[in-house]
């Protein structure tokens, strides 16, 4: 006897699927730890793991443990869980990007910035006080993975940062999309899974767009520039279609906000006349180079342009692709809901929101029970039945 996950696909041999739903042969029991940043996303983590439990015969309300970092008036804050956390398989989720957190300080309210998260997240985990049997840290979008190599006299934030929570106990790290997944090593003893959510955006642009068609003759995959190559480079493979890339020209002479102004973004590939087109990166931040590439695909005669950012986060607000949709420039675009949506963003109907809760919860499941997650972080079969599944050919 099998058990199937993922909508119908086996991951797992019986003998492994039995055990990820099995409490009996956990290895510690599970406390789950969603900070305030993240407890929508956790709410919905619990619901999975809580069925799954109770499918097995074994009672259990939630997973969730109460914690919260209140703020003194003077902006100090403290680190505090509401019950004993003594032996738990300990998972705690961050999302250090949800600027929508706010506090008080000096009776003037202020959003919480990643240094914000990402100091309660070190407060929750000195309240555990090392009496959790582990630590696994969930946060999707790393702290401080923009700035992951340093070109000049730079701080290198996100390296220290996985130093700094590996000396405080934390025997995993789970992320989504890093930026640049070598940070990692500058933890080359402590786990590290970077995950790329192929499968649950595949799905959603399949459920979700009319008349979606993968064929070489109607579609392509565009990378926006060389280092979203990688990610863009599975998509074409695992469909079977084309593959266009941009690569920035910038002016190295000067600094503009932090970074080397683009000048020009220039186009290597194969026409996309007549073709849905579909473009893929880790962060849409303000947006203005990934409207610049969809400008420049229309007027090369692109049919449907849809862009996907892990983390669609639009910095300087909606207008722009309020404008570049009326204008018919840009049909769709995919973000997940591993950091903040605001209400603003999920009333566009021209935003797409992939939900990736179960995925995150068949981690912490395999994760509790020294299952190996490479069936899970391998979607390659997934999506072959995915396409299989909807009449897609690749």
């Amino acid at each position: 006897m099998s058990i199937n996950i993922f909508e119908g696909v086996v991951l797992m041999t019986a003998k492994d699927a039995n055990r990820v739903f099995d409490p009996e042969t956990a290895v510690a029991p599970i406390g789950l730890i969603a900070m305030e940043s993240a407890q929508e996303l956790g709410n919905k983590i619990d619901r999975y793991l809580t069925e799954w439990t109770n499918n097995s015969g074994v009672s259990e309300d939630t997973f969730l443990i109460e914690a919260q970092c209140p703020r003194f008036a003077s902006g100090d804050g403290k680190g505090l869980i509401k019950s004993t956390v003594r032996g738990f398989d300990l998972f705690i989720l961050v999302d250090v990007g949800n600027y929508n957190c706010k506090y008080t300080m000096f009776d003037k309210e202020n959003s919480m910035s990643p240094d914000d998260h990402f100091q309660d997240l070190k407060r929750i985990i000195q309240a555990a006080s090392g009496k959790a049997h582990r630590i696994t840290v969930i946060m999707p979008n790393l702290y401080g993975a923009r700035q992951h190599r340093r070109s000049y006299r730079e701080s290198l934030d996100c390296a220290v940062a996985l130093q700094e929570l590996e000396r405080m106990g934390v025997t995993n790290i789970i992320c989504f999309d890093a930026h640049d997944s070598r940070v990692q090593n500058a933890i080359p003893l402590m786990g590290f899974d970077n995950v790329i959510p192929s499968y649950q955006v595949l799905k959603t642009m399949i459920r979700k767009i009319e008349d979606f068609d993968v064929s070489k003759e109607k579609f392509m995959i565009i990378s926006p520039d060389e280092g979203a190559l990688h990610r863009n480079m599975y998509y074409a493979s695992v469909l079977g279609v084309d593959l266009g890339m941009f690569y920035k020209r910038r002016d190295y002479s000067v600094i503009v906000n932090g970074r080397n102004p683009i000048i020009a973004h220039e186009y290597l590939g194969s026409s996309v006349e007549g073709k849905d087109v579909f473009i893929a990166d880790d962060v849409i931040s303000s947006g203005e180079s990934m409207l610049d590439i969809v400008y420049t695909l229309k007027k090369r005669n692109a049919n449907r342009i849809f862009a996907y950012a892990t983390y669609a986060i639009f910095t300087n607000g909606l207008d722009n692709f309020d404008r570049a949709v009326e204008d018919g420039v840009i049909d769709g675009v995919l973000g997940t809901n591993l950091t903040y949506v605001s209400d603003e963003l999920r009333k566009r109907q021209w935003f797409y929101e992939v939900d990736v809760s179960k995925y995150i919860a068949y981690f912490i499941a395999s994760i509790n029970h020294d299952v190996s997650t490479n069936d899970i972080i391998d979607p390659n079969e997934k999506i072959r039945q995915l396409l299989q599944r909807y009449g897609q050919t690749t």
